[in-house]
């Protein structure tokens, strides 16, 4: 009986899960509107929704990459999914928005275990020449989630309610997992056990923590003592991870190597600017432009398809050339459909709207795997699960950011009440403003993706 090589099914199962976990995470987006109203949630609540799930990505990512590195990546890989499919089964049964942000919370925990070693996994088991391709195809299944979430988002939310867009996730997560533990054998840790940093994990969550609530609160006095206190919280975990012989991660690693360093500075960047996009053009779509969320939904899909389409071809690029000149080219066509996007109003076309993601689509397809594979490639191979940390930290905290600003500007705008036409002046300004800061963010992700210097 013919049977697939290890490196293989080891990729079929992350892309698998990098296309299920994302499709599940981002289809929520698209029901907000009608969650929202149905559980009566104010505008705050709104905004906190993604940025709960990201802020538990982002602080939990170091941690359970520490344990994957310890007790296996993969049992980390198949445990997140299992929690993954069971907050959305709990979100599903909510009856208030309270309840809903709790386990939205837990879904990004549950996050962090997925995408802080589902690339460690296959670059564990995939030849150097031959990354590039296989990064690609993960990127492309990413995208292929993202593409098919607002469709599948506003299609069982029009059909089914929002309840629908949790409950859907489940058995999907539940044939991945009886696959994985058919056909992928193995395990794939450190050789050398570590004992598992507690300090340096308080610190990092603590960091996490007070950077989105600090700037939440700005400009008030409670808000500025948070960020003073991120910002200490954070030079105390680089100290200590300096110091102790077993740290979360190397931060020697970011003075080595430049490539490794600017790419991960170019991707926080780039993933800050893109993020609260999809939150924020379904807003826009429903509330200001009236479409209903399938109609939203297969506008706001453009972007992710052109991406998914991009992707592969711009992994198989950097395989033979430089990664730094495709990613730059990448960031720059990304510049080009921000510059469109600022310039959308209270009357502006879908078709317009399309024009511009699908010129962002392209963008960050060229740009993220080559950019990707000059992170992983930067590193040597005892570190992988680290570099493969430093890059969805990278990611999640970009998008941490973004999200961040942005419930800074609904809470500035538009305060603590329920979105209404009465609002759609106050909501436009919001988009207008946070469309210039994304644009603001790319424009400084080009210049640091063209200085990063060769591999």
């Amino acid at each position: 009986m013919f049977k697939l090589p290890l490196n293989t099914i080891a990729l079929i199962a992350v892309c698998a899960g990098y296309l299920i976990a994302p499709l599940g995470m981002a289809a929520v987006n698209v029901a907000i509107p009608a969650l929202a109203a149905d559980l009566h949630a104010s505008a705050i609540q709104v905004s906190w929704l993604p940025t709960l799930n990201i802020l538990s990505s982002v602080a939990f990512m170091l941690p359970f990459v520490k344990l994957a590195d310890n007790y296996g990546r993969k049992r980390i890989f198949v445990w997140g999914f299992a929690l993954n499919a069971f907050c959305a089964g709990m979100c599903a049964l909510a009856t208030n928005m309270e309840w809903i942000l709790f386990w939205r919370f837990m879904q990004g925990a549950a996050g962090a275990m997925i995408f802080g070693t589902g690339v460690a996994i296959i670059t564990s088991v995939t030849p150097a020449n031959k990354r590039g391709s296989a990064f690609g195809a993960v990127a492309a299944c990413v995208y292929i989630g993202l593409t098919l979430a607002p469709a599948v988002g506003g299609w069982l939310t029009q059909l089914l309610g929002w309840r629908s867009v949790f409950y859907f996730q489940i058995p999907l997560v539940i044939g991945l997992l009886i696959f994985i533990g058919l056909n992928l054998q193995g395990e794939w840790k450190n050789t050398e056990h570590s004992p598992f940093d507690w300090i340096g994990s308080a610190l990092f969550i603590l960091f996490s923590f007070s950077l989105v609530y600090g700037l939440s609160e700005l400009p008030n006095f409670s808000g500025v003592m948070l960020l003073g206190g991120s910002i200490i919280s954070l030079v105390a975990f680089v100290i200590h991870q300096s110091r102790v012989p077993e740290p979360l991660i190397r931060v020697q690693m970011f003075k080595e190597s430049r490539v490794f360093s600017l790419s991960l500075s170019t991707s926080l960047l780039m993933y800050a600017s893109n993020f609260a996009i999809v939150f924020l053009l379904s807003l826009y779509l429903q509330f200001i432009r009236g479409f209903n969320p399938a109609e939203a939904g297969q506008i706001i899909l453009i972007q992710a398809l052109l991406m998914a389409i991009v992707a592969p071809i711009a992994g198989k690029l950097a395989d033979r050339f430089e990664p730094r000149i495709i990613a730059t080219i990448g960031c720059v066509i990304v510049a080009v459909g921000f510059v469109l996007l600022n310039q959308i109003n209270l009357t502006s076309s879908a078709r317009f709207i399309g024009l511009a993601l699908a010129i962002i689509g392209v963008g960050f397809g060229l740009f993220s795997t080559p950019n990707n594979s000059a992170i992983m490639g930067a590193v040597n191979t005892q570190e992988v699960g680290a570099a493969s940390a430093s890059m969805n930290l990278s990611r999640t905290i970009g998008n941490l950011v973004g999200m961040s600003v942005v419930n800074l500007m609904i809470h500035h705008y538009i305060g603590d009440t329920v979105f209404s036409p009465d609002n759609n002046p106050a909501l436009m300004q919001t988009i207008s403003l946070a469309m210039l800061m994304s644009l603001i963010f790319v424009v400084l992700a080009c210049v640091l993706s063209s200085l990063r210097g060769k591999q």
